[in-house]
């Protein structure tokens, strides 16, 4: 009898301490996803009872909030209409961006008490608190007026901490009257995808850019060798199984590991990609952010990488440059650049810095380190490289005696045989924590050098201006 008292005791102890797990459990980590669902009824009450909080840049300019009109309809405004679109997102037609993120936030009061009671007596809704994003809003107009409309994307994240400062995706869509231009926006007959946060789930060739992974995984599988790597590049460089052509077939003669990065010597790194072992180049590309969906609070898509054992030599020369089936965001572009810049330690982008009622912070949101992807040793050596690239290679825009900027460009091909090609730059200026990263794509608009740099130039510009 004893026996079965116990045994039933402690089924009870288990069984109860499994319900307390699972109710710990659901209110840390569960909770929100709950009360954002779109199903959830306790959101319609809380739209009810509650004025939509405000959304802020990061000194507190509003760039959403809820407006009243005479006969007491609320109607969402943007005051920043498309330049913030994809960031701010939208209510009206379900949720995205910060909209949807914070909207567990956005719907809470913290009102004191008193106010609360006099509300409902009153029939008055509560104001619902305010969530301060990380966005630097000169920043991002200065990079959307620098994109001048061309399709494509800027990310601009502050290097120490992982902040979003800005993020630009052309074309995009006033979410003031979004529910205005749904079906246009929606029609099958729109190509333009305005919709798409590109910056975030725009997956593109990377093309050069990508030389500075090739080049991270050549030093760590050669590490007392690769300063003695050379290559003679004829403009058309061709092997016993491939042809390959520099930019306009420029012959860039002997070159070192360097040089070969600073004239961008597709030959070199198509040689280089051939001394690769693929197991070993795939797993430095997945720690990178390949082949898995980002830690980002926003929706993004998963970069691609592809190398398989036994892939042809063709295969290999035009993955090593960034061709082939590799695919990038402009996201995963600025997170590699910034760990270059961090001494190889890659922070989580994030976007919600606090929640505010009123003056008073509810929440505040701490960076978190993802991973070190490369030792400082690595790092170092690449800062050095990028830098002889700004340097010595032909980003005039980016010579300034105002700060120090490293960088790579890309011009990548991404209809097969054809001449039109993405324009890319990835890189940072500054030290510390006055360093940041920025990625520009410019979709079929030529060079980097000559049309993703200078939107660059411009974002620099603005962050250092005395």
């Amino acid at each position: 009898m004893n026996r079965e008292i116990l045994t039933f005791a402690y089924l009870f102890l288990f069984v109860f301490a499994a319900f307390i797990g699972y109710f710990i459990w659901f209110q840390v980590g569960q909770s929100q996803t709950v009360v954002n669902n779109s199903y959830n009824k306790r959101v319609e009450a809380q739209v009810k009872r509650t004025v939509r909080g405000r959304i802020l840049s990061n000194d507190g300019t509003v760039l959403a909030e809820t407006r009243t009109d005479g006969d007491g309809t609320e109607k969402r405004y943007y005051p920043y209409g498309e330049d913030l679109a994809h960031l701010t997102g939208y209510v009206d037609r379900g949720k995205t961006g910060v909209e949807a993120l914070a909207n567990f936030y956005l719907l809470d009061s913290h009102q004191s008490a008193w106010v609360k009671f006099t509300n409902d007596i009153f029939g008055e809704k509560n104001i619902g608190d305010d969530v301060r994003t990380t966005i630097d809003l000169d920043l991002q107009l200065a990079a959307a007026e620098a994109m001048d409309g061309r399709k494509g994307a800027v990310v601009v994240l502050e290097v120490s901490t992982g902040k979003i400062l800005a993020m630009v995706s052309n074309p995009a869509y006033d979410p003031n009257i979004i529910s205005e231009q749904w079906e246009d926006l929606t029609a099958e007959t729109n190509k333009e995808a305005n919709l798409l946060n590109r910056a975030a789930q725009g997956l593109y060739p990377p093309g050069s850019t990508f030389k500075l992974v090739t080049l991270l995984e050549f030093i760590r599988e050669y590490p007392y060798t690769w300063q003695n790597f050379t290559y003679d590049c004829q403009g058309v460089n061709e092997e016993e199984d491939y042809t390959i052509r520099c930019y306009d077939g420029t012959a860039h003669g002997h070159l070192t590991l360097e040089q070969a990065l600073v004239e961008s010597c597709n030959g070199a790194f198509a040689a280089i990609g051939q001394m690769l072992d693929p197991e070993k180049y795939t797993a430095a590309c997945e720690a990178l952010g390949f082949n898995h969906k980002l830690s980002f609070e926003l929706a993004n898509s998963a970069a691609s990488f592809s190398l398989e054992e036994g892939s042809n030599a063709w295969n290999i020369a035009r993955t090593a440059i960034g061709q082939g089936k590799t695919q990038i965001t402009p996201l995963l572009n600025a997170m590699i650049a910034a760990a270059v810049a961090n001494d190889g330690v890659m922070m989580q982008p994030y976007v919600l810095e606090a929640v505010l009622s009123g003056e008073k912070e509810l929440e505040h949101f701490e960076p978190v380190v993802l991973d070190t992807v490369m030792t400082e040793e690595e790092a170092s050596v690449i800062r050095q490289m990028m830098r002889a690239v700004v340097r010595d290679g032909t980003m005039k825009s980016l010579k300034t005696d105002r700060y120090e900027a490293y960088g790579k460009t890309g011009t990548a091909e991404y209809i097969t045989g054809s001449d039109l090609t993405h324009a890319w730059f990835t890189g940072f200026a500054g030290e510390g924590e006055e360093c940041i990263a920025v990625s520009v794509i410019v979709e079929g608009a030529g060079t980097g050098n000559q049309k993703a740099v200078p939107v660059a130039a411009a974002v620099f510009d603005e962050y250092f201006m005395d």
